[in-house]
């Protein structure tokens, strides 16, 4: 099934497919709007179902939203398939596929959850795990260590913005985007190398 794809009416979806349903379809209306815009009602439409069904799946919006978070986390974390931050070529690479695969959750992961109030201790603890992997990969490079900390805060901004910014282009050159990626980061590694 498609993301936000509708059941055919009056069928009856497994629990775990009509989860998924409500997931994709909240992924997107979250995206549009945000969490404090988007209400349980927008989620069923854009779903296609009621209310009550989405309480059968979610206790709550937050709940719900937490359980978008998640499935985004678990999703970039599997096409990574090492250390979520490392920021090796494949790594890139797989950051970019998970991004086009899902625009919209890599949206809410990356944009929109760090302006919702409610979700800043995610934001915060998201954001420090990926400095963290970066500061391990870059201060075997970079031996000033308060420039390698430097580098290590602005190589994963640089990353999500050059990902963001190539899905908003409308994912020009598909095949060289995350050798340009790599090239952008690698200028942050080279700015703190020469202190």
């Amino acid at each position: 099934m498609t993301l936000g794809a509708r059941s055919a009416p009056g069928r009856r979806l497994p629990r775990t497919e009509r989860r998924e349903q409500i997931l994709a379809a909240a992924t997107e209306a979250f995206a549009a709007a945000g969490f404090a815009a988007t209400s349980l009602d927008d989620v069923a439409a854009a779903a296609g179902i009621s209310r009550a069904i989405l309480y059968r799946h979610f206790d709550s919006k937050p709940d719900l939203y937490r359980a978008i978070l998640d499935r985004v986390c678990t999703r970039l974390a599997a096409a990574v398939g090492e250390k979520p931050g490392a920021f090796t070529d494949a790594a890139v690479d797989a950051l970019l596929t998970a991004a086009a695969a899902d625009p919209g959750g890599f949206r809410l992961l990356f944009q929109h959850v760090a302006r919702e109030p409610q979700f800043r201790d995610f934001a915060d603890c998201f954001r420090a795990g990926m400095v963290t992997a970066a500061h391990q990969q870059i201060a075997g490079l970079v031996r000033d260590p308060a420039w390698a900390r430097w580098a290590a805060q602005l190589a994963p901004v640089v990353a999500i913005e050059a990902i963001t910014a190539w899905l908003d282009a409308d994912q020009p050159d598909p095949h060289h985007a995350g050798q340009r990626i790599r090239h952008a980061i690698a200028g942050v590694i080279e700015a703190a190398q020469q202190a």
